[in-house]
């Protein structure tokens, strides 16, 4: 069965950190540009970051840089989302999506995605 799953949300007090894991089963990433996106209460999903296949970072939100950083390890089929420095409107539903090789500025150019993960980032 094809599946990414989100792991590493939880809840997190304003400058903290999280690490966010985007796992593949069934298929393997090496060949895929993975995405993170979010979708915050009453708001439109967003992108944040993704990464090419080649390693390549694509930065989608200005208000995440210094502060996110996305990495890939292929030997674990897994892709993180490094946050320091939480800002309560970082609070979402984290998503990681994927497509072939290269990010896209084009949220719908993404065709398999996760459950997602929440954050939550509060007092």
């Amino acid at each position: 069965q094809l599946q990414l799953v989100e792991s590493g949300g939880g809840l997190v007090q304003p400058g903290g950190s999280l690490r966010l894991s985007c796992a593949a089963s069934g298929f393997t990433l090496d060949n895929y540009a993975i995405g993170w996106f979010r979708r915050a209460p009453g708001k439109e999903r967003e992108g944040v970051l993704c990464i090419s296949s080649s390693g390549r970072n694509t930065n989608y939100a200005d208000s995440v840089k210094g502060r996110f950083t996305i990495a890939r390890d292929n030997a674990k089929n897994t892709v993180y989302l490094q946050m320091i420095n939480l800002k309560p409107e970082d609070t979402a539903v984290y998503y990681c999506a994927v497509r072939g090789y290269v990010c896209s500025n084009y949220v719908h150019d993404f065709g398999f995605w996760g459950q997602g993960t929440q954050v939550t980032v509060s007092s």
